[in-house]
């Protein structure tokens, strides 16, 4: 009955160091395929028309301001 427990502490420390990083990895895996539906989206839709654009494509360049520490 010992040797079970141990196996079942051991168990349980192992799963609670590898719940953050599953995690991490399905949130990683879904904005990967937005990103993907996106740009395929995009793809679809053609060239933008420059002059309807006007300072929008300025605007597309700016920097991601959120932090990632603040998800």
């Amino acid at each position: 009955m010992n040797t079970f427990l141990n196996y079942l502490v051991v168990a349980a420390l192992f799963a609670l160091v590898l719940a953050p990083v599953a995690l991490g990895l399905a949130r990683e895996r879904r904005i990967d395929r937005q990103l993907r539906e996106a740009e395929q989206g995009r793809r679809a839709a053609g060239p933008p028309d420059r002059r309807s654009a006007g300072l929008r494509g300025r605007a597309e360049r700016r920097p991601y301001l959120r932090s990632w520490a603040r998800v």
